[in-house]
């Protein structure tokens, strides 16, 4: 078995996006994250700028493009707003880049050293799954807010949090019949374990179905739920996410919180928009998870799913699509136990997402 490579967490999640500017803004305002730092023409940048937001443990880079011939804009014009950089926090970026390299992995970055008053912070990077890449941070000795190169982002506008405390898990989709080659490449590469698998069978409607792993660390801080579509009599959500996206790529962050009831209903009333969970869910519910702690009328009022595996039970909804594309979305998540994840909530959540389907012409 390949040895797992020492991870301490995600340390950052960059999105490219069309206007970087009114992205903070909208993480900002409809999900508490707090101004942290800034790049761009200010800092000597010239074909990009970049927005920094942090929420407890939470990281997001906001990055646009200055230039029409910049990455930045060659990503976001197939993608889309979408999830570019899944950065991986490691004690060592050199040796994380070699070893990772050594058992197949395309490079992406080589180390490099940054430095500024604050310190010294190593990177590297390898490609994954699409056009997503893996950058590896090592920050051991580096006292700055972000990264060598950033300023600190002070605006007077700084909302208050929503109680949104780390980074749960990233959930990426691949192609027919590539989520076997993917969650082989982090057993491989990353000496990551399978938590649990779902096929058609557990994963599906009457209309459409899909086939998911979920890959871990041995620490179980990191996880990555790889999804591939199935055959269904209609398009699955996992088919239109790459038609729209332009091919594989991340399809959601699950954040986790302390107490849901209060995230959710402060995220909705910032505007955030959630999938529709019929009240029938809540009829049997019980009867599938058994007890748990909280009052079932609230979690119905909020529209909360509940499920559970062999530790304990979760609780967990998902936005709608965050940009135009019927693409990217947020989970948000509160384990009570649970260490990965049920097979219960899979039916109401692709009842829900097919309901949207169906009135954007996509089903």
């Amino acid at each position: 078995m390949t040895k797992s490579l020492p991870i301490n967490g995600t340390d950052y999640v960059e999105f490219y996006v069309g206007n970087a500017k009114q992205a903070a803004h909208f993480y900002q305002s409809a999900f508490g994250f707090q101004p942290l730092a800034y790049a761009g023409l200010e800092t000597g940048l010239k074909d990009r700028a970049s927005y920094v937001v942090r929420q407890d443990k939470i990281t997001l880079v906001l990055t646009a493009a200055l230039t029409p011939d910049s990455p930045v804009a060659e990503h976001q014009k197939m993608h889309g707003d979408g999830v570019k950089v899944i950065a991986l926090w490691v004690d060592d970026a050199k040796q994380a880049f070699e070893e990772t390299v050594a058992r197949g992995a395309k490079p992406y970055k080589e180390p490099q050293a940054s430095k500024d008053e604050n310190g010294e912070v190593v990177m590297s990077g390898i490609h994954t799954y699409g056009d997503t890449v893996h950058m590896f941070v090592e920050r051991k000795n580096y006292k700055g807010d972000f990264l060598p190169g950033f300023i600190k982002w002070e605006p007077e506008y700084q909302p208050e949090d929503a109680g949104l405390l780390y980074v749960d898990h990233i959930v990426g989709n691949v192609g027919w019949n590539e989520m076997d080659t993917v969650a082989n490449f982090y057993s491989h590469v990353f000496g990551f374990e399978q938590l649990i698998s779902f096929d058609d069978k557990d994963i599906s409607t009457e209309y459409t179905a899909l086939k998911s792993k979920v890959m871990a660390n041995d620490n179980m801080w990191i996880k990555f739920p790889i999804n591939e579509p199935a055959k269904g009599k209609k398009k699955s959500q996992i088919e239109e996410y790459l038609d729209f996206y332009g091919g594989p790529g991340p399809q959601h962050l699950a954040l986790a919180t302390d107490d849901i009831v209060k995230t959710i209903s402060a995220l909705r009333d910032r505007g955030v928009d959630f999938l529709h969970v019929p009240d029938t869910y809540y009829g049997t519910v019980t009867e599938r998870v058994g007890e748990i702690d909280e009052d079932l009328d609230v979690l119905k009022k909020h529209k909360i799913l509940i499920d559970r595996d062999d530790s304990g039970y979760l609780l967990q909804l998902f936005t709608k699509p965050v940009e135009d594309r019927p693409t990217f979305f947020f989970e948000i998540i509160q384990r009570k136990g649970a260490q990965s994840f049920g097979k219960g909530n899979f039916q109401a959540l692709f009842e829900s997402i097919e309901r949207e389907q169906e009135s954007r012409g996509t089903l």
